[in-house]
Parts: structure tokens; C-alpha cells; sequence
């Protein structure tokens, strides 16, 4: 009988049978065939100006046109006009109530509010952040901004509820609202405020419209995100009791998403804060104003003094939302119903005592010890530090053997090449769509003509975002580890994280000098605290089961951190990395003031000069530049699941 032997199957390597690895072959094939091409067609490697379309022309028709008919078009006179005086209205209306209640009023209040919310010890420092406020001369101020955002995170939780609804409740609206979503959020405020203010012109109409724009989409994202994650098993319950589609939205959706609800609203708030400084410059008022007239004279210990009121009320309504998201303390209706008496009643008190200004002898002055430390800072660690250099020296170095480099480098490549390695970047960690989406990105860049200056703005970026995630993944590592860490760092990063751009400007300027460097400096300090947060938050978060098992084989404090903690962080160290491209490319215009150049400049000039078509350009740029970063740091999943 003849012996039949088995074939032995070859088996193939499991690095060969990875998904990245066939992409790559892939990719190889196709750069083999397309590089020569396009070296032999475009040799220079810059962008060709057949490829170029001149979009002045356009959008200074379109200035001109809103221009000439701001004050006689019907869309003017009957649509943005009563947009304009209701948003008026209701700013001053907030206003006068709480000027009408005094400083002891307010203070009661929110004091109150706090109490009912959080207790004693959260109510305690509501009080303390409003009396602060007083005491640095700023109680006036601090009430204008105050009613300001009132008006804006009204508007702003009511467009991105709106919003969050449909994309929440829709599929194709989910589709269609991610790209506008992404520009709202991406878009930097300087390149909208010139198109707002052509079309209101300068004041607090302005102002708070931009604002919306700016803080809606927070909401708009939370709230969908809440709405999707709703228990299914519940809504099937619902179902299967025969409720209608807007019973299940009102009596199980909403219900359930109600802390994604109540984060979106802390969100919206801390944006909506961020922007007071900017929204200053188009005729705001307030603190923010303050703080930009401050900053003009280069006096910094002004600028501080209406720079902290910002934070105490950034940091106040991020404690009381976040509170009122944990739902711990009471809520019943007769507690409320004797909280608002008793601040009614301080406030009728202080009406009739005549005490609703703040008392001009109880006005702390800072500005002038401020100035003092910052002259001796400039002084004595600007240059000739003995060793380690002054900061001067820092910023040279950093400037010479990083951001030169990496601008020339990018600059140096062809754009064929750049957007070759985009695609493979994007292909990488998503799919063809992906790829797709990144490339045009970019390819819409060099079609607006800004190639060289977006790709001087991307070094920057990079560099930036790389030293913020160093810093912050370090950091956030740290205080993940220690509970004591993070209690330390929390209001470290509150402050960071609220304080006005403009007003940690200055000090970055007389440390750093001008120039790239302070720009980078400056998106570094904007950008950590996000990063340290989500960085944090994720390794907290690790299932505790995988440590305990992990402990129980004896592994060391450092094998649990690397091969357990941060593999199952990985979704919230994507998020960290989005998050800190994101901020470092707002402050991208930021950077522009302080000899950053690039799209930041571009983008400051046309605001500044009014040109319309030079500012929406660079903002345009910078919004691609975000989308393009976006899609090489984030995989497919990770988009799907934050709604981006």
C-alpha cells in the first residue's frame, strides 16, 4: 500500500499577517510607481501655482457687498438686527439685576447656590472667589462679563443642545454635523470675529455670537455622546411599555444622559470664559477688557489683577456644574425655596443700608508688586544665569536646534511627498476614508496658496504638542500614582487652564523675548493642563482587576504602569493627544502677536486691517492643518466613539 504524506502548511510569520504590515507593502507599491513620476513632473518640490486658486478676490467682493448694505439690506435690517438688539436686551437685563442686587446679593447668591449644590465648603469658597473680586477693584467689571456669559452659555447650551439632539437622535445628522462641528471648534476665534463684527459691527452683539460659536460645540458633542450611550436595556423596557418616540427622548434618553448633559454645560462654561479676553478686543467690555488695555501698556500687574477674577469665576462654575453632575447634595424644593430667600433678603438689606458698590477703601492694590516681580524676573533670569543660562538662552537653543530645523526640513520636502506620507500616516491607524480625508486637508492648504507659511505654522504645532505631551503625560502619570499629586496640581491646572492667554502672554514675552519660541512657550502652558487631566483621568480608570492580578505575579510598580495601566489607557492617552493638538493649534493666532509669524500673523493682520480675505484664509488653513492632525492621531474607533 503507498504511503500518503501529509502536506506540512507553511506557516507565515505573525508579523507578516498584521493588518499595518499589508498597508505598508501596499503603500511601497504604489510610492514605487508615483515618486518618479512625480519627481520627473514637479522637481522643485513647491507647490505648483496651476494648482492655485486666488480666493481674494471673492471674499473682498463679498466684504465690500456687507459693507455697503449693512444698513439698508432687508437680511440686515429685519434678521441680524433683531438678532442684535435681543442679544443687547438680554445682556443688559442680566446687568441690571445684578447691579440692582449689589455685591452682598451676588455674593449671597452664588454662595447659596453653591451651598445647595455642593455644601458648605464649596458654598464657603464661592463666596471668597466674589469677595476677591471686590478686593481687587474689579467688582464692576467682573458683573459686565458675568451678565455677558450669562447671555452667551444661555445661547450656547440652547445651539448645542439643538445640535446634540440631531446627531444624537440621527445618523445622517450625525454625518452631516461632525465637519461643522470640527470647524467651530478648530476655527480660530480671530478668523471668525473680522466676518461677525462686519456683519454686527463692534459691541457685545459681536461678542457674544462669537462666543456661541466658539462654546457651543461641546455641548452639541456631550450631548449627543449621552443620548448614544443611553442603556438599551432600558429604552427596550420603555418600548416594550408603549411609549412614543418623544416619551422615550423625555422620560429615558435625556434622564440617562444626564451627566454628559451636565458636562457639556461645564464645558461650554470654561470656553465661553476663555473667550471674554478675546471678545474684548471687538468691543466686550468687562474683564476682558481690562485686561487687554492692561496688556497694550505692557502692565502686567493690571492685566493680572482682571486675569484673576476670570479664573475665581472660571473655577467657581467648574466646581458648582461638576458638583451638580455627581447630584450628592440635596436638591429638594424647600431647601431652594429658603436658600433664594435668604439671599433675597441680603440683598434687600444691602439695597436699603445703601452698600450695592463695593466700598472704594476696601480695594487691595497688586499691579504695582506685580510689576516689581515681573522687572526682577526680567531682570535676573532673562540672561547670565550662572550654569544653566538665562531664558533667553533657552529660547535661542530651542529656536536653533528644534523649530529651524523642523521648519526647514518640512519646507524642504516636496509637497507630493508630504502629502504621501499624511496618507500613509492616516492609512496607518484608519482606513482609506481616512487617508482620503487627510489628504485633501493638506491638498487644501497649497490650493489657497498658504503652503509655506502653514507648513512654518505646522513645525510649531509639532513641536509644541510634542513638549506638551512629554510634560504632560509625565505628569499626568505622576498623578495618577498619588492622590496627594493630584490635589496639588488640580488648582495649579485650573488656573492654567482658565487663565486668559493674554494675560500669561506677557510674563512668556519677558522670559522668552519675541519670536517662535515664546509662541511655542505660550501653547505649552494653554495646552498641559487638558492633557495632564484626560492623561490622569485614564490611568484612574484602569480596571482595577487587571492591577490586582498583575500585583499578584509580582509585578514591579514600573512593569504594571508599562504593560498594563497604559495599554488599557490607550483610548484616553488618543484622546490626550487630540486634545493637545487641538489647543496648541488655537493658540496658534496667540503666537502671531508675539513673533510666532505664519498663519497666526496672517490671521491677526486681517482682523486688524479688516481683510477679509487674508484673515479667513489663514483661518481656513489652520482649521485643514487641525483636520489633517486629527485624522494621523486619532484611529477610526476612537472618532466613532467621541463623535468627531
Amino acid at each position: 500500500m503507498a504511503t500518503v504524506t501529509a502536506a506540512v502548511p507553511r506557516t507565515v510569520p505573525a508579523v507578516l499577517r498584521h493588518r499595518a504590515v499589508h498597508k505598508l507593502v501596499l503603500l511601497a507599491a504604489v510610492a514605487a510607481i508615483l515618486v518618479p513620476l512625480a519627481n520627473a513632473r514637479w522637481a522643485s518640490g513647491t507647490w505648483p501655482d496651476a494648482l492655485t486658486i486666488d480666493v481674494s478676490g471673492p471674499l473682498t467682493t463679498a466684504s465690500d457687498w456687507i459693507v455697503d448694505n449693512r444698513d439698508s439690506h432687508p437680511l440686515f435690517l429685519y434678521f441680524f438686527g433683531h438678532v442684535s438688539n435681543a442679544v443687547v436686551l438680554g445682556v443688559r437685563a442680566v446687568y441690571l439685576v445684578l447691579l440692582a442686587a449689589g455685591w452682598a446679593g451676588v455674593t449671597a447668591i452664588g454662595a447659596l447656590v453653591a451651598w445647595r449644590v455642593a455644601g458648605i465648603r464649596l458654598a464657603l469658597g464661592t463666596a471668597a472667589a466674589f469677595l476677591a473680586c471686590g478686593l481687587l477693584g474689579m467688582w464692576v467689571p467682573t458683573m459686565q462679563t458675568l451678565a455677558l456669559m450669562v447671555v452667551a452659555v444661555l445661547a450656547s447650551v440652547v445651539v448645542g443642545a439643538f445640535l446634540g439632539l440631531a446627531a444624537g437622535l440621527s445618523d445622517r445628522m450625525d454625518r452631516a454635523l461632525r465637519p461643522v462641528l470640527d470647524t467651530m471648534q478648530v476655527l480660530p476665534a480671530y478668523a471668525y470675529l473680522l466676518p461677525v463684527v462686519m456683519i454686527f459691527g463692534m459691541g457685545v452683539p459681536a461678542a457674544v455670537l462669537a462666543t456661541v460659536v466658539y462654546a457651543a460645540p461641546p455641548m452639541a458633542r456631550l450631548t449627543a455622546l449621552g443620548l448614544r450611550g443611553a442603556d438599551k436595556e432600558v429604552l427596550e423596557a420603555v418600548d416594550s411599555l408603549g411609549a412614543t418616540a418623544r416619551q422615550r427622548l423625555l422620560t429615558a434618553r435625556i434622564p440617562l444622559a444626564r451627566k454628559e448633559l451636565l458636562l457639556g454645560l461645564n464645558q461650554t462654561i470654561m470656553m465661553a470664559l476663555s473667550m471674554a479676553v478675546i471678545a474684548s478686543v471687538i468691543g466686550a467690555g468687562g474683564l476682558g477688557d481690562r485686561v487687554y488695555q492692561a496688556l497694550a501698556s505692557v502692565d502686567v500687574g493690571a492685566a493680572l489683577a482682571a486675569g484673576i477674577p476670570i479664573v475665581l469665576l472660571a473655577v467657581v462654575l467648574d466646581r458648582v456644574t461638576a458638583a451638580a453632575g455627581d447630584g450628592t447634595e440635596g436638591s429638594g424644593r424647600r431647601g431652594w425655596a429658603y436658600a433664594f430667600a435668604a439671599a433675597l433678603a441680603v440683598a434687600v438689606a444691602g439695597r436699603l443700608m445703601g452698600r450695592l458698590d463695593w466700598p472704594d477703601a476696601w480695594v487691595v492694590q497688586i499691579a504695582q508688586p506685580v510689576n516689581r516681580a515681573v522687572d526682577w524676573m526680567t531682570a535676573h533670569l532673562y540672561s547670565g544665569v550662572p550654569v544653566v543660562g538665562g531664558t533667553a538662552d533657552w529660547a535661542a537653543h530651542f529656536t536653533t536646534w528644534v523649530l529651524n530645523p523642523l521648519r526647514e526640513g518640512l519646507q524642504w520636502l516636496p509637497w507630493w511627498s508630504v502629502l504621501l506620507v499624511v496618507a500613509t500616516l492616516a492609512w496607518l491607524i484608519g482606513t482609506w476614508r481616512t487617508a482620503l480625508t487627510a489628504v485633501l486637508a493638506m491638498a487644501a492648504i497649497g490650493v489657497l496658496g498658504v503652503w509655506e507659511p502653514s507648513l512654518d505654522t505646522l513645525s510649531q504645532v509639532l513641536a509644541a504638542v510634542a513638549v506638551t505631551l512629554v510634560i504632560g503625560f509625565a505628569t499626568g502619570i505622576a498623578a495618577a500614582r498619588s492622590d496627594r499629586v493630584e490635589r496639588l496640581l488640580r488648582p495649579v491646572l485650573d488656573v492654567f487652564q482658565t487663565m486668559p492667554q493674554f494675560v500669561y502672554l506677557i510674563p512668556v514675552v519677558a522670559l522668552f523675548g519675541v519670536g517662535r519660541a515664546p509662541a511655542v512657550a505660550a501653547a505649552v502652558v494653554y495646552a498641559l493642563p487638558a492633557v495632564v487631566r484626560i492623561t490622569t483621568q485614564g490611568l484612574r480608570q484602569v480596571d482595577p482587576a487587571a492591577l490586582e492580578s498583575s500585583s499578584s505575579l509580582g509585578a514591579t510598580a514600573w512593569q504594571q504602569l508599562r504593560q498594563v495601566q497604559l495599554p488599557l489607557a490607550r483610548p484616553a492617552l488618543l484622546l490626550a493627544v487630540n486634545q493637545g493638538v487641538v489647543l496648541v493649534l488655537a493658540v496658534v493666532i496667540i503666537g502671531g502677536l508675539v513673533g510666532g509669524g505664519a498663519l497666526g500673523y496672517d490671521a491677526v493682520f486681517g482682523l486688524a486691517q479688516g481683510d477679509l480675505a487674508t484673515g479667513l484664509v489663514a483661518g481656513a488653513a489652520i482649521v485643514c492643518l487641525g483636520l489633517m492632525l486629527d485624522r494621523v492621531t486619532q484611529p477610526t474607533e476612537r472618532r466613532a466613539k467621541k463623535g468627531a
